[in-house]
């Protein structure tokens, strides 16, 4: 059972909402600059804004979140996320390297 935002349990991540979430051109560059990054490390939810409304952007970060690809923490004023790498290793061995590897120009909207 997800958690009260909606995080699911590694238990409960499948692999064909995964790749639903990475299918969108907008969601795949959010996990690119993710991946790309240093592990661990929360970054500001406007920091990956691809100049969207906040609108479109929360909707992009509530699929992220439910599918189980990045964990959003509420601080009051703004959000930040997090990319879920240890608990994707976990459930599905070799995904973070292929994604890695297959990482292209952000493309503008």
């Amino acid at each position: 059972m997800p958690d009260e935002r909606g995080h699911p349990d590694v238990t409960e991540m499948r692999l064909s909402v995964l790749f639903a979430a990475l299918a969108d051109p907008v969601r795949r560059g959010v996990i690119d600059q993710l991946v790309a990054g240093e592990e661990g490390v929360r970054r500001m939810c406007g920091s990956l804004n691809p100049g969207l409304s906040k609108s479109t952007m929360t909707h992009h970060w509530r699929v992220l979140r439910e599918a189980g690809l990045i964990r959003q923490v509420d601080l009051g004023n703004r959000s930040e996320i997090v990319l879920r790498a240890a608990e994707l290793r976990e459930r599905f061995p070799g995904l973070l390297e292929l994604l890695a590897n297959d990482v292209r120009p952000v493309q503008p909207v």
